[in-house]
C-alpha cells in the first residue's frame, strides 16, 4: 500500500519550509513595513513593489473552480519543469535513488534525473508507441521512486493507453506522474478527476499550450493534498510573479475562448493529418491527439535544413529512439500550415 512518507527524503520530511513576511502576518494592514520591499512603489506599474502572494490563494481558488478540484490539490510552479524538478527533490536521494521514463518522450524528465544525481532507468515505448506494463514492472526496484508518463505523449503525439497507467499506479508504491501539457487537445478524460482513487497520482498540466501562455511561465500539478504540501515547503517562496498571477487570472475568465481557439487548433491539425500523406517525402504520419503532429520523412535532415532555407523551423526528432527519420510539427495557423505544406511538397531528396 502506497505510503507517501516512506519515499520522502529524510531531510524533507524534518526540514521546515522559509517562512515569508507575507506567512507571518495574514490579516489586514495599510502600512507594510516587514518585507523590506520598495515603499515608494515601481517603476513597472501599481503594485509590483510589493512581493506576490507566495500561494497564489487567489489564482488556485479560480483553478480549482474550473478544474473541480479542491485548491489545496494544487501545486503553481514556474512551468511545469519546476514541478518537474521539485518531484525528483521530494523524493530521490542523490546518487541512491531511481526514476524510470518512457522513451521517446518529454526530454525534461532526464534533464532533472541528471541534474539530481538520480539514475534514470529507460523502458522503450512499443512501435505504436504504448507501454509495455510488464517490461516497466519488471524493470521497478526498491530504489525506483518517481515514474513518468506523458500523454497525449511528446513527440510521438499518442494518447497512452488508460488500462495501463491503471496498472502502474495500482501495483507501484512510488509517485506515478502523468504529463498532461496536451490533454486540452485529446477528447480523452484528465487524470485529475481520479486523484482520489490513486493516492500515488500527480498530474501535470501547463499553461503553455492551448492557453497560448508559454511566455508567462506557468505549470501545475495536481495531487493529494498531502503531497501537495510537502511541494508548497520545498518551493522558493515566491516562485510565481504578481505579472503572471494577474495575467492568468484575466486569461481564467475566457473559458469560452479557449474551448474555441482549441477546436480550431484540432481543425487544422485534421487538415495536415488528411493532407501530409499524400506528399511524396512523407513516408509515415502518426496518429495525434496534442498540438502538433510526428511524421515520418525519406530524408529528415535534408527536410529540416531545407525548411530552414525557408524560414520554417520545425523539429527534427530523427535522433530519437524510436523516432528514426522523424520530424515533429507543431499546428500552425492555416496560413502556416499550407506554407509548410507547399515547402515539403517542393523538396526533392538530395541524391
Amino acid at each position: 500500500m502506497f505510503n507517501l512518507n516512506n519515499i520522502i527524503r529524510p531531510n524533507v520530511l524534518k526540514m521546515k519550509a522559509y517562512s515569508s513576511a507575507r506567512d507571518e502576518y495574514k490579516g489586514d494592514a495599510s502600512i507594510f513595513l516587514d518585507a523590506n520591499e520598495n515603499s515608494l512603489g515601481s517603476l513597472a506599474g501599481e503594485n509590483y513593489h510589493r512581493y506576490p502572494d507566495p500561494h497564489q490563494k487567489q489564482l488556485k481558488r479560480k483553478i480549482a473552480e474550473i478544474k473541480g478540484i479542491n485548491p489545496a490539490q494544487i501545486f503553481l510552479g514556474n512551468g511545469s519543469d519546476e514541478a518537474i524538478d521539485l518531484l525528483f527533490r521530494m523524493v530521490c536521494r542523490p546518487g541512491q535513488d531511481k526514476m524510470l521514463h518512457l522513451p521517446p518522450t518529454y526530454g525534461m524528465y532526464e534533464v532533472s534525473a541528471n541534474l539530481n544525481e538520480v539514475t534514470m532507468e529507460a523502458v522503450q515505448l512499443t512501435p505504436k508507441f504504448q507501454i509495455p506494463v510488464a517490461e516497466v514492472l519488471a524493470s521497478i526496484t526498491p530504489e525506483t521512486k518517481l515514474i513518468f508518463v506523458c500523454s497525449p505523449n511528446n513527440p510521438t503525439g499518442s494518447l497512452i493507453e488508460i488500462e495501463s497507467i491503471e496498472t502502474l499506479l495500482r501495483s507501484f508504491e512510488g509517485l506515478v506522474v502523468v504529463d498532461e501539457a496536451y490533454a486540452d487537445f485529446s477528447e480523452s478524460p484528465s487524470w485529475t478527476a481520479r486523484l482520489a482513487e490513486f493516492p500515488n497520482l500527480v498530474v501535470l498540466q501547463t499553461f503553455s499550450k492551448a492557453w497560448g501562455m508559454a511566455g508567462l511561465r506557468l505549470g501545475l500539478a495536481f495531487a493529494s493534498e498531502e503531497i501537495i504540501s510537502v511541494l508548497d515547503k520545498i518551493k522558493p517562496p515566491y516562485n510565481i510573479n504578481e505579472a503572471t498571477q494577474q495575467l492568468a487570472l484575466q486569461a481564467l475568465e475566457h473559458t469560452e475562448a479557449l474551448r474555441d481557439m482549441v477546436e480550431e487548433i484540432k481543425q487544422e491539425r485534421e487538415l495536415l493529418l488528411h493532407a501530409l500523406p499524400a506528399l511524396a517525402q512523407v513516408e509515415k504520419v502518426y496518429p495525434s491527439d496534442a498540438n502538433f503532429i510526428l511524421i515520418k520523412v525519406k530524408d529528415a535532415d535534408g527536410l529540416y535544413n531545407y525548411l530552414l532555407s525557408k524560414r520554417i523551423v520545425v523539429r527534427n526528432r530523427s535522433t530519437v529512439p524510436g523516432c528514426a527519420g522523424c520530424i515533429r510539427i507543431t499546428v500552425g495557423t492555416l496560413e502556416e500550415n499550407q506554407q509548410l505544406l507547399q515547402a515539403i511538397s517542393e523538396y526533392k531528396t538530395q541524391d
